[in-house]
């Protein structure tokens, strides 16, 4: 049953008022004023609360003050026999839901109560969409120990201001983390911009983040608003963001401690409320070591950070993703279904690629499959990286006194040696990036024409 309190010091009208709302089916309790009012809603906390503007002790637009303040959401009615177009402006600014001119009928009142129930199903009702909304939005699928903690983490930090830094291998969910933690966030309301910062050139990627004027370089036909500005009240994802160069890099914190900036070619300083989640898939802290990172920005990004393990740390979640996928791809030939050792062999593949490489094969299954049921024969061939085998000889070490140092220039040589100079090539025979290979022939002095 709803309880309603009324607060009015004329007892004709408590009686009247208590009389039609308890025939109407309502608990109600009365008080002669203001400050009663405030006490016993405090306390007990109504339904709704139906209060006199002229009262003694406290008149109703203090105990309406009052009560929004301990409970924003309570609904009030402002009830007023001195009142003017002025005076219910002034409560509904305040906080009234509804407000009645004395005199009024017992008809108006009860369609004024209902009316306000009717409004705050309505907002609980939006409150619940919103809710479910958010928890759609975490597309990191897995029932899984480690992904657990990655959402608990992510559940911690989105009410927050504080920067996140998501690190994990290419292809494990690090964007989708970055937009759940968005969509949890008082944010979720504004902007979700996202910059990956390995796609463009320095000169590029400048202009991308804080914009340009017209005339700012060649080319600049028209002034461009950057990334930090569309983000201004919301969140922007700086993915990639080890691939930075120190120029850019030294830019970016500023605008991380200062939340200020200008336009390429500009002198106006910009101000933004922003909030920063970087990605990589980099070791940032080698990275800051090694000179390619600057250190300051690196413990400036690293406030909160969030590793999301590869999927071959997460086993028992690879089933469930595959499912996943596949309920998606249903528009491609109706509902399919895997066959048992399908899902067998798709658990035990080591996953190079992680999620994203599940989902590409799960795809490519449901358009090879013909019937129902996907079967060995649309699952394509895995290249499982070589194991040793087991009589094969055990790693040996160097010789007493050759350095690691020696046997890393040593390794640089042979690989632009077999590769005719291609750097390229050279880098990714030694799995390394063409940015921290040209690094290594620098530091032992290699000559990067090597055989051209």
């Amino acid at each position: 049953m709803r309880r309603i309190l009324v607060a009015d010091d004329e007892a004709n009208m408590r009686w009247v008022l208590e009389r039609a709302l308890t025939k109407a089916g309502y608990d109600v309790e009365t008080v002669e004023d203001g400050q009663l009012a405030i006490n016993r809603a405090l306390a007990e906390r109504p339904d709704i609360v139906l209060v006199d503007l002229k009262m003694p002790k406290q008149d109703g637009l203090s105990v309406l003050r009052a009560l929004k303040e301990q409970y924003p959401d309570l609904l009030v009615v402002m009830m007023t026999a001195h009142g003017s177009t002025s005076t219910a402006i002034e409560a509904m600014k305040a906080g009234a839901q509804d407000y009645l001119m004395k005199p009024f009928d017992i008809d108006e009142l009860l369609i004024t109560v209902a009316k306000a129930f009717e409004v705050e199903s309505l907002r609980e009702q939006v409150n619940y969409l919103k809710q479910e909304a958010r928890h759609e939005g975490w597309q990191l699928v897995g029932n899984s120990e480690k992904i657990q903690a990655v959402k608990h983490l992510a559940e911690r930090v989105a009410p927050t201001p504080a920067t996140v830094l998501i690190l994990g291998e290419s292809g494990t969910g690090k964007e989708l983390v970055a937009h759940a933690i968005h969509t949890l966030s008082p944010r979720v309301d504004g902007p979700f911009i996202r910059v990956n910062c390995a796609a463009l050139t320095e000169t590029l990627l400048e202009s991308e983040l804080f914009g340009h004027e017209k005339g700012a370089f060649t080319g600049a036909h028209t002034r461009k608003t950057g990334r930090f500005e569309l983000a201004d009240g919301g969140t922007l994802f700086l993915d990639e963001i080890g691939e930075l160069s120190l120029n850019v890099q030294a830019k970016l914190l500023r605008v991380l401690q200062e939340r200020m900036f200008e336009r390429v070619g500009g002198e106006k300083t910009i101000n933004v409320d922003v909030r920063i989640i970087a990605a990589t898939n980099r070791d940032l802290l080698k990275e800051a070591q090694e000179g390619r990172f600057r250190e300051d920005l690196y413990y400036r990004l690293n406030v909160f950070p969030i590793s999301v393990p590869p999927l071959r740390e997460r086993r028992e979640d690879i089933a469930l993703l595959a499912e996943h996928f596949l309920e998606r791809l249903k528009t491609y030939g109706g509902s399919k279904i895997f066959a048992p050792e399908v899902l067998s062999r798709l658990t035990s593949y080591s996953w190079p690629g992680n999620v994203r490489e599940l989902e590409n094969v799960v795809e490519r299954m449901v358009i090879i499959s013909q019937g129902a049921v996907i079967g060995m024969e649309s699952l394509p061939l895995f290249d499982e990286p070589p194991t040793l085998a087991k009589n094969s000889e055990p790693f040996v070490l160097p010789p007493e006194g050759v350095s690691l140092e020696e046997i890393e220039k040593s390794f640089l040589q042979q690989a632009m040696e077999q590769t005719g100079g291609n750097q390229s090539q050279a880098a990714k025979r030694l799995r390394l990036s063409r940015h921290a290979f040209l690094y290594r022939l620098e530091k032992y002095g290699i000559d990067p024409h090597w055989g051209i």
